[in-house]
């Protein structure tokens, strides 16, 4: 378990009592000690059922988290990316502030609907009447 709270932002902080940590064997650069130390960090997170977060983000998260997310709604992080446990473990805290970050973003505005200028709709017959006119042309004469 992980004992500090995780701070997202100055509304959503993550107790300790919420982040679940497993270290396990990482491959990789790392040498023999790659074989004996368990280096990489799996982060689980449960996003369903965390006090810490609103409705809004809590549904954001979930369509972010992808395949990351099993059918409970935990979430589970894996970093493996560096050779010591602390430098994976502050990783996969990162990984998970940014992607609650995404998540807390708010929403875009709404599109705005606009009427094209008079002078574009112009424009726009003035060309499909003169491309009428060269497709005209193409056709067999008329016999008088």
């Amino acid at each position: 378990m992980a004992s500090d709270p995780l701070y997202i932002n100055d509304r959503i902080t993550i107790a300790g009592w919420e982040l679940t940590e497993q270290f396990v064997l990482a491959g990789g650069p790392g040498g023999q000690n790659v074989n004996k130390v368990s280096t990489a960090v799996q982060l689980f997170f449960n996003i369903q059922t965390s006090p810490a977060l609103n409705e809004r983000v809590k549904a954001n998260a979930i369509k972010l988290a992808g395949k990351r997310l099993s059918k409970e709604g935990v979430l589970m992080i894996e970093a493996s990316r560096f050779r010591s446990q602390d430098r994976n473990r502050e990783d996969a805290r990162e990984r998970l502030k940014e992607l609650i970050l995404d998540a807390a973003k708010p929403p875009p505005p709404p599109r705005k609907k606009t009427k094209p200028t008079k002078g574009s709709v112009e424009r726009r017959l003035k060309a499909k009447s003169g491309r009428a006119e060269v497709k005209k042309m193409r056709g067999r004469p008329a016999g008088d």
